[in-house]
């Protein structure tokens, strides 16, 4: 098995490519060792010292770090990665895991503007966003803002403000005029 590495905008943050698909049901956010408790691999990898943070996407595994550099960090990840792909275990002890979303805040005036913006957030930020090691998912809108989550390598990211203010807020002011603001929550 060979497992690719990529470098992310965030330093602390490094991306794991198995060559097979990781999560199919959409990504999922493992930021404590607590919510790593729903994933035999995400638990093996906050056993190593210094990972601080563990995103699954569709067919890579972000790990975020506290502390300790790379080059001590990367032989472990590989290692504990290799070892759950070829024991054969599940990724998560219930698939109804990666299911798990946080309720959505928006008024039912708001129904067509919010699926506007969830189409654009979707057919254009989440895949570039995948490409970097993270996810962007809509949380609400109220009063013009757009609240946005941010998960992996984006969360905590020095060029996440950049990205929200003058990447996706651009866009969204772009094609819906409702837009005034985007904020992370």
């Amino acid at each position: 098995m060979f497992i690719q590495t990529e470098a992310t905008p965030n330093p602390a943050t490094l991306k794991f490519i198995p060559g097979r698909p990781v999560l199919t049901d959409g990504p999922l956010d493992l930021p404590t060792r607590e919510a790593a408790a729903k994933s035999p691999l995400a638990e093996r990898l906050f056993d190593i010292a210094g990972v601080s943070g563990v995103f699954f996407g569709s067919d890579f595994i972000t790990v975020t770090k506290s502390d300790g550099e790379w080059q001590q960090l990367k032989p472990a990840i590989l290692g504990a990665i290799m070892e759950h792909y070829m024991s054969g275990a599940p990724l998560l002890r219930d698939a109804s895991a990666a299911a798990e979303e946080a309720d959505e805040f928006f008024e039912e005036t708001d129904a067509d503007t919010v699926a506007a913006i969830k189409e654009l957030i979707d057919t254009r930020v989440r895949p570039a966003v995948a490409n970097d090691g993270g996810d962007i998912t809509f949380r609400g809108f109220k009063d013009g803002i757009v609240y946005l989550n941010m998960q992996g390598s984006c969360s905590g990211c020095p060029s996440s403000t950049a990205t929200l203010r003058h990447g996706i807020q651009n866009l969204l002011r772009h094609y819906v005029p409702e837009v005034v603001e985007v904020q992370p929550v």
